[in-house]
């Protein structure tokens, strides 16, 4: 008489188990999805992920949400998209400042290209030199002259160490001979903020979120960081001109846990780059004063690998280090 028992105590255990098999099977994605923007509001970062959420919740038919988790560069919301589930819900924002990071925060408890896999880029964009109406330098060459006449009186505020305001900065100082002094912020807004009242008198910062303090008179833009002159501001020479070589563009693109199941990584990827290739997205790139980035999973990849290689070139051969 207890073998019939017996015998269905399995099957029992096996019914009261299925609503969680089956949970654990639901179609991807049936709740929101979180994009983490290692940085304030109002930079690079949080711009472009700002405009790629809504082509994807309306292609995906879920909310796309944004959560800014700035500080320490962005190794802190980097290091949280790393360690998040791999299951197709959490994206992060990011780009120079990730690949510099590799060298710059060696205690940041991730290593990018092996916790996280690219999705897709979304935008490149040249940064501008932007001085305080009170540096009495109209140009570069005079800024130059200035900085070596008085070296260490003069400081330059950054978004956070490794961030691009931050590596263009040293890379000026590391190629034009400057000592000038690096003023970290939590955020590129708290540093615009504190350039645009004189608190710091110096900044490179991405043509983007410049242009229109430049425009307004908020500050003197000086020179634009792109191989050529850049089309957003075309009256303003490149610092190469005078410091030849020099160039740091800011990129931004997308990665997410490195063990998500590629169907959803592809699936992303699709969406993100036919946002970004429409004359939609282009149009709303150039008005951010970017240009929209299409690449394959393979070619994201190879830049996400190469600037890994090249930025930790920068940051040993001009001693950058971490504040």
């Amino acid at each position: 008489m207890r073998a019939p028992g017996i015998a269905r105590r399995p099957l029992l255990a096996a019914l009261l188990a299925a609503p969680a098999v089956h949970a654990q099977q639901a179609p991807w994605p049936s709740r929101p999805i979180r994009i983490v923007v290692p940085f304030g509001l109002g930079g690079a970062a949080d711009v472009a992920a700002r405009f790629v959420a809504e082509p994807l919740s309306q292609a995906l038919g879920v909310p796309v949400i944004i959560d800014n988790k700035p500080g320490a560069g962005g190794r802190i919301g980097t290091d949280q998209a790393a360690k998040a589930a791999p299951d197709g819900y959490t994206l992060v924002a990011l780009g120079n400042t990730a690949a510099a990071n590799e060298t710059l925060q060696p205690q940041r408890g991730y290593v990018l290209l092996r916790d996280l896999t690219g999705v897709a880029p979304i935008n490149i964009a040249n940064n501008v030199l932007a001085l305080h109406p009170s540096v009495p330098a109209t140009t570069l060459p005079e800024f130059i002259a200035l900085l070596k006449r008085e070296p260490g009186k003069w400081n330059y505020a950054h978004s956070g160490p490794g961030t691009p305001y931050h590596l263009a900065g040293e890379m000026l100082k590391h190629m034009a001979g400057l000592d000038m002094v690096a003023v970290s912020f939590r955020g590129s807004n708290e540093a615009r903020t504190a350039l645009i009242s004189g608190q710091v008198p110096i900044m490179f910062d991405g043509i983007p979120s410049m242009a229109p303090q430049i425009a307004a008179g908020r500050v003197r833009g000086l020179a634009t960081t792109g191989a050529r002159r850049d089309s957003f501001l075309p009256d303003l020479p490149t610092v190469a001109d005078t410091v030849p070589g020099f160039e740091y563009p800011i990129w931004i693109g997308l990665m997410m846990p490195a063990a998500t199941p590629r169907p959803i990584v592809q699936r992303l990827h699709d969406v993100v780059t036919a946002a970004m290739a429409s004359d939609a997205g282009r149009s709303a790139m150039r008005r951010m004063g970017a240009e929209s980035m299409v690449m394959t999973l393979a070619e994201y990849d190879a830049l996400l690998a190469r600037d890994v290689e090249t930025l930790g070139k920068l940051v040993r051969e001009a001693g950058i280090t971490a504040e």
